[in-house]
């Protein structure tokens, strides 16, 4: 039954009165209401899309139902003669004119595009939204006289409710300027205005009914007693809570998330800077900052190439190669120490740049080494006195502080195309020095091929290289890698060595080079692949699970069915492809080329697990890292020997960690020798370590004698690893 608002004020009416404790209540909720709601109103501005959606609906729903339970529990605190209830339906519409009203001042409050026209509309309906949510619940009290209205008291309720609204609507623009002390001093006096408001529209409403003497509630059996207003009470204080605790955790993950954005834009800008100066360590020489071996063989790659081309155009031109070698070096760094040694090749790498054309290239090799590459030279006459320059700049006394040291150079040199092919300039060139220094230094001397023993060893040696799979020379060294958090053995790189009959053991570093140049280097790859699969299959058959890590040489990557060949090895000893990791060099992986990226992604297809060997000594960029299918991130030897004395050491290692972790990639460091390294890694959180503080490479009968019990003392029990069975 609903009533009729335009009955005429009854002349008697019953006597009216006030619960204070439930009007102090109604009044609390809504201070809390609007406290929590302002927290809300943040978050929807600060949020967007879906997310922002779901914010704007949590705030209205909020605010509407705050508003609500403060109106209901308001009207609870109205008492009367006779026994209250309210219909069921009337006061549901209530409620979602509340919400309704909310949704619609949020849905204003929020834009962007805000001007007075949009403020004075969601003022006005919002204030009629709270109005007719008032009344509503006022028409749910169904009375046998119909209640009798104050009509300016009406009016000015109305009038209340726009104003309540408009604040809040202010209030909620100035909350989004506003941080820190100044929020919450803001917004808890925002909500104490608010509340007030809210409540002073209500009770202005609920002085302009009058009810009638005699009159009986016919809702009195509806929704109505104190249990229903405690139950009221609690859920809408529990939704408050757990709305403004919401907001509070969604504060503290933005600020946490803004925090690591931060901090990862802070990372990357380091990274960026090391990652320059990595290109400068990778092309440079770090004391003269002159080009390094790397980048001189570069230029004479490009240098041969330019002549090539020219001489196809009938213009004769020659290639000059000077190697020059500091004579009585040594004593120096013996007696005056290496940095006087130092400050003797900065300033020989002065005299010799000088002494070059701005077209050359002069590079620091070696120890006192350096390298003169001279284009567009037109006979080794011209060669002969670029040297003679040179042997004159450097024989002038070296100034080192009051002291004069005086030291000569012994030069070779070497002609294109008149002194050897391509390949062999710089060990010819190298082979003329050192003819010039047997002749007693101070001078230089030409390439002749009674000089080239050195490289007829180096053709010898390939050629002993070529047979010496088939001769059972090659075998495989282990070297393991430490779980830095566990302390146990993660796993074991696989580190290729030739015993030559001859010559012993001959390091990777002089045969893996002969072996590129001279087109070995994928038969070897290949029987590397063999014979870890061939070992990883007999320790499963002694019980073990260990994962092996071997190295891919550019040729490999882009030789064609790498991963089929790898599948069909896998298949043929049994092994899973999980248990074998191929190590790449970051300038191999880097490396923009077709065949190379098609390669990587097939080895990923087949469950090849991936690392980016010698991190920070090469020129990757961060876009080709985010993109690579790798699992792991190995940083160079370089940076982890500086980690105890250099600072700059350590910010770069520690910016590699936070990157590659944030990639979801492990990180592994190799090279650890100390155990201050070790300390300074598992700080960082580095994920693996590898080095001669652990173990040296060696066969794999050494490697379990060796995790049995034949390590140095103090270091970690590796009875719990996955070598555990063999140690018991």
């Amino acid at each position: 039954m609903f009533t009729d608002l335009s009955t005429p004020i009854a002349t008697t009416v019953m006597t009216s009165s006030y619960s204070t404790m439930m009007v102090c209540v109604s009044i609390v909720i809504a201070v809390f209401a609007s406290f929590v709601t302002l927290g809300l109103v943040r978050r929807m501005r600060m949020a967007s899309g879906r997310i922002g959606r779901i914010w704007w609906a949590i705030g209205a729903m909020v605010m509407g139902t705050g508003v609500w339970a403060m109106h209901f529990i308001g009207m609870q605190a109205f008492e009367l003669p006779i026994t209250l209830g309210y219909g069921g339906a009337l006061t549901l519409a209530s409620w979602v004119a509340a919400v309704s009203a909310s949704a619609l001042a949020f849905g204003v409050a929020t834009r962007v595009e805000y001007r007075w026209p949009h403020f004075l509309g969601a003022s006005l309906l919002m204030g009629g939204g709270i109005c007719a949510m008032h009344y509503l619940g006022m028409l749910a009290i169904e009375m046998s006289i119909p209640i009798a209205w104050d009509w300016p008291l009406v009016a000015t309720s109305a009038l209340v409710a726009v104003l309540a609204s408009a604040t809040a609507l202010t209030l909620f623009r100035a909350l989004f300027s506003l941080s820190g002390k100044r929020l919450w001093l803001f917004q808890t006096s925002a909500a104490l205005l608010m509340g007030f408001a809210i409540c002073g529209m209500h009770y202005t409403g609920m002085s302009a009914a009058s009810f009638a003497s005699g009159s009986v509630c016919l809702s009195a059996e509806a929704l109505s007693g104190p249990e229903l207003t405690t139950i009221i009470i609690i859920t809408t204080v529990m939704l408050l809570i757990a709305a403004m605790f919401s907001t509070l955790l969604d504060a503290r993950l933005q600020s946490t998330a803004f925090k690591l954005n931060q901090s990862l834009q802070e990372t990357n800008a380091k990274l960026q800077l090391a990652n320059t100066e990595l290109r400068q360590r990778a092309f440079a020489d770090p004391l003269t900052n002159l080009p390094n071996r790397l980048l001189f063989e570069d230029r004479l790659i490009h240098a041969l190439l330019r002549l090539e081309r020219a001489n196809r155009s009938r213009i004769k031109e020659r290639l000059g190669i000077l190697f020059v070698d500091l004579d009585g070096f040594k004593p120096i760094n013996d007696s005056f120490g290496h940095a006087a040694g130092d400050q003797i090749l900065i300033s020989a790498a002065e005299r010799l740049t000088a002494e070059a054309r701005s077209s050359d290239t002069v590079a620091r090799v070696g120890g006192d080494e350096f390298l003169v590459l001279l284009e567009d030279t037109q006979d080794v006459a011209a060669c002969m006195a670029v040297a003679n320059r040179i042997l004159k700049a450097l024989s002038q006394p070296f100034r080192l502080g009051n002291k004069e040291l005086q030291i000569t150079c012994s030069i070779g040199i070497v002609a294109f195309p008149d002194h050897g092919d391509r390949d062999h300039l710089i060990a010819n060139a190298d082979a003329a020095m050192y003819a010039a220094k047997r002749n007693g230094g101070n001078g230089f001397a030409v390439f002749e091929p009674h000089m080239g023993s050195d490289a007829s060893e180096q053709l010898e040696l390939q050629n002993d290289l070529r047979y010496a799979i088939q001769r059972g020379q090659m075998e495989l060294h282990y070297q393991p890698k430490i779980d830095s958090e566990r302390g146990n053995i993660i796993g074991v790189e696989a580190l290729l060595r030739w015993a030559h009959p001859e010559r012993g053991m001959i390091a990777p570093d002089i045969f893996i080079p002969l072996a590129e140049r001279f087109g070995i280097i994928n038969s070897l790859g290949n029987w590397v692949i063999e014979e870890a699969c061939r070992q990883l299959a007999q320790w499963r058959n002694m019980g073990l699970q260990m994962r092996v890590a071997i190295n891919l040489s550019v040729h490999q990557l882009r030789e064609s069915g790498l991963a089929d060949r790898i599948t069909q090895t896998l298949l043929r000893h049994d092994v899973q492809a999980s248990q074998l990791l191929c190590e790449i060099t970051e300038s191999v992986a880097m490396e923009d080329t077709q065949a190379t990226q098609r390669a990587i992604e097939e080895l990923r297809s087949i469950g090849i697990f991936l690392s980016i060997d010698d991190f920070g000594t090469g020129y990757s960029s961060l876009n080709y890292l985010r993109q690579l299918p790798a699992q792991q991130l190995k940083i160079d030897r370089s940076f982890i020997r500086d980690l105890e004395t250099e600072e700059d050491a350590r910010a770069v290692v520690h910016a590699v960690v936070r990157l590659a972790h944030a990639l979801g990639l492990r990180v592994v460091a190799e090279g650890v020798e100390t155990a201050g390294q070790r300390d300074i890694l598992i700080d960082m959180q580095c994920d693996e370590l590898q080095g001669y503080f652990y173990a040296r490479p060696m066969p794999a009968d050494s490697l379990l004698a060796w995790a049995r019990d034949d390590r140095r003392g103090g270091q970690a029990d590796f009875s719990a690893s996955i070598l555990g069975a063999l140690t018991s």
